[in-house]
This record gives C-alpha cells, structure tokens and sequence, in this order.
C-alpha cells in the first residue's frame, strides 16, 4: 500500500510527523480526504479534527484551530494555528472556555466583541467535538 508523509505543526512545535495511508481534515468548504497521489492543493482549514489513518489501519487524532493546509502528491503540511494531540485535549479547559463565550454573547453591553465571542464559541465547540471522536476511536 502506498503512503503520503503527513506533518501537522504549530507555531509553537511539531505535532505529528509520519507516513499515513489517508488524511482527513476540516477544509473551509468541507471535509477533505487526502489520499497518496493527491493533486496539488492549498487551503485554508478550519478548527476541527484532523484523522491520520496509518498504513496498519492505527490512527492519530490532532484537534487544529485553524490554519492552512498544503497537499503534494507525496506530502500533506497542516499548519496549524494551534494543535494538539487527541490524547492531550483537555475537556474541563474547552467548557470553560465554552462557557465564556456564551455568557459574553449573552451579555448585553455595547463592549462586548461579539465576533470575538463567537470565533472563541465556535473553537471551543470544535475542540469539544474532536475529544468526542477522539473517544469514540479509542
């Protein structure tokens, strides 16, 4: 079976380096799925999962907020704003987080930056629904 080398990096460190089978991650338009072979492609994603399927059918999951996305035919670069392994997502952070945003949004006053409040919303919502694929992979 062939493989594509697949890194996913932050600005802080590398996240995953390695060969996969498939790649499937949060485009701006949709999911994609990136296979060995793939045509060349830069885009930008979104905060959600990213899923590495190994040759030997394991698979990694990386929660990304964001970032671009560069597909060779041989090769898939995830940079990513922030990433972090499915192993190390940390579910008592993303509610509070969660919590935040909303009782901002629920706030009233002319201060509050409700776009602000809805991107930190929707990355928290996100990193929660890659702890529940992370889960359910296990």
């Amino acid at each position: 079976m062939s493989t594509i080398h697949v890194d996913v990096v932050s600005a802080e460190r590398e996240v995953f380096s390695g060969e996969a089978s498939f790649v499937v991650l949060p485009g701006e338009s949709g999911e994609l799925g990136i296979m060995p072979g793939h045509t060349p492609l830069i885009t930008r994603i979104k905060p959600g999962a990213v899923r590495i399927e190994m040759a030997d059918k394991t698979e990694e999951l990386v929660f990304v907020a964001g970032g671009i996305l560069e597909v060779q035919p041989n090769r898939v670069t995830v940079l990513a704003d922030t990433a972090i392994r499915g192993e190390d997502l940390d579910e008592a952070r993303a509610l509070e987080a969660k919590s935040r945003a909303e009782e901002m949004l629920s706030q009233n006053k002319g201060d509050i930056d409700h776009a602000y409040a809805q991107s930190e919303l929707a990355l928290a919502m996100a990193e929660l629904a890659a702890l529940a694929k992370f889960r359910r992979k296990k």
